[in-house]
């Protein structure tokens, strides 16, 4: 190969990844606004992420890719946990993580700064990242919860999830509220005995839970319950 062609080569090759590259920009800012969730953007999501940094939250969580590696991401927090749960982590914290190793200080959050970080979060958790952090991508929940409501048929465990309306607080796949946590992050964070534990009395396992009892259903239906949501976990790695 002459020099020449050499040159034609590398400067056609540059070129055209420039265009592309700037094409890419372009079309990237043209979504930006949809993308970032911006006519979601109001006064009192402002306010939350105001007091997200006034209390140095960033110190110990990551948001978005930027913070410390101390505590979970909340990126997707409101997806994970739903409001309630957010409500009661902040207000709280020492009930909350009594049985973590990893402690989040009491900040003594007026009422007005929890329904606004709440907000903050809600405003996050809607923006579109490409289901990143991957741990909490909601693509990858929804293949794999479809499969389990899918066999409710099946099993008594999922036929009792809906029978007995627990997708009226939490959610499952695409499916559910988000007054609590998602059934996807109870899997990754309690085992199949604690759930049906809870079940029983959950404000005696964890003081200011807002969940009603299921004492009235029977022990081996609330451990075929904790079964099959400590599941999902595995489910999630197919």
């Amino acid at each position: 190969m002459s020099e020449k062609a050499a040159r034609w080569i590398f400067w056609i090759g540059a070129l055209s990844s420039l265009a592309l590259f700037l094409a890419l920009t372009v079309d990237t800012q043209g979504q930006f606004a949809a993308l970032t969730n911006a006519d979601k953007l109001n006064a009192q999501v402002v306010a939350g992420k105001r007091v997200f940094e006034r209390h140095n939250c960033n110190d110990c969580h990551t948001i978005l890719g930027f913070g410390g590696y101390y505590a979970p991401d909340l990126t997707r927090a409101y997806a994970r946990l739903g409001e309630d749960a957010i409500g009661r982590r902040l207000e709280k914290p020492e009930v909350a993580f009594a049985d973590s190793y990893r402690k989040m200080p009491q900040q003594h959050l007026g009422g007005q700064e929890v329904t606004d970080l709440v907000a903050y979060l809600t405003w996050v958790a809607a923006i579109d990242n490409h289901d990143w952090p991957p741990q909490d991508s909601i693509n990858r929940w929804k293949r794999s919860s479809e499969r389990a409501l899918a066999s409710a048929a099946l099993s008594p465990a999922a036929a009792l999830i809906q029978q007995e309306g627990c997708l009226s607080c939490h959610a499952l796949a695409d499916q559910g509220e988000k007054k609590g946590p998602r059934f996807e992050s109870i899997a990754k964070r309690r085992s199949a005995d604690w759930i049906a534990r809870y079940l029983v009395d959950p404000e005696k396992v964890s003081a200011g839970a807002a969940m009603p009892a299921f004492s009235d259903l029977s022990e081996g239906q609330r451990e075929m319950v904790g079964e099959f949501i400590v599941a999902l976990a595995s489910e999630q790695g197919r």
